[in-house]
């Protein structure tokens, strides 16, 4: 590790840790399928999971997801890929 790194992991750790959990989490949960195009949709998954990572009762967290589920207009598939190739270059 050069010293650049090393400082930046000791000035920063909490957002190395982050980042390093982020990786795990598309290498795993996505087998490193993950386009560029759809980042954001990965994203606000992971914040998702992430801000109740210590939630004490599973039941909260779906209900949660439910109720945020019904708050916001759905987004179809179609406008999902759509959106995507706009994205590309």
């Amino acid at each position: 590790m050069g010293k650049g790194k090393l400082a930046a992991v000791q000035l920063l750790p909490r957002v190395h840790r982050v980042t390093a959990l982020l990786k795990r989490w598309l290498l795993g949960t996505h087998q490193g399928a993950v386009s560029p195009a759809h980042l954001d949709y990965y994203l606000d998954e992971f914040t998702f999971r992430f801000n109740r990572r210590h939630s004490a009762s599973r039941g909260k967290l779906f209900f949660r997801l439910m109720e945020q589920a019904v708050q916001v207009s759905p987004v179809t598939y179609d406008a999902i890929v759509q959106q995507g190739s706009h994205h590309v270059e």
